[in-house]
């Protein structure tokens, strides 16, 4: 393994993730919620009109954060080279991975086990079992 010197970039990165910390802590001392990605966005589709404007925003500011951020750089290239069936079948796995592990990466990673979650935890692990153990197939087994 090597590290793309050129593309590192650990103080843009620590200040992002301070950012996602800051901003995961204002929600849950302002209005006692977990910043999981699929529970706001299903909470979207079912909350009530109490709910439903903070729900918006959160997801319109994860909309418009990457435009914000073209005006001081621009965006990295992104290349995929999954077909659109692999994307959609990634997709489906991954939302149905959400909802057995009662949340989503964001929830559990960042929100639950900075609340020192058991059962977060516990997601993480299987979380990043599964990266590990994909990662190696696809690159070692499957080639």
């Amino acid at each position: 393994m090597t590290i793309d010197w050129a593309n590192f970039t650990p103080y843009a990165s620590l200040i992002g993730g301070a950012l996602i910390g800051v901003a995961s802590l204002i929600l849950l001392l302002w209005d006692g919620r977990i910043a999981g990605i699929s529970g706001i966005v299903g909470g979207l589709i079912q909350s009530g009109k109490h709910d439903f404007m903070w729900r918006l925003m959160f997801v319109v500011g994860l909309l418009v954060a990457p435009w914000i951020y073209t005006l001081y750089a621009p965006l990295p290239v992104i290349q995929i080279d999954a077909s659109p069936i692999v994307l959609i079948v990634a997709g489906v796995l991954v939302g149905l991975g959400t909802r057995l592990g009662s949340g989503c990466t964001s929830g559990h990673g960042i929100c639950g086990l900075a609340r020192f979650s058991k059962r977060s935890l516990v997601a993480v692990g299987c979380f990043m079992a599964t990266a590990f153990i994909t990662v190696f197939v696809m690159r070692h087994l499957i080639g």
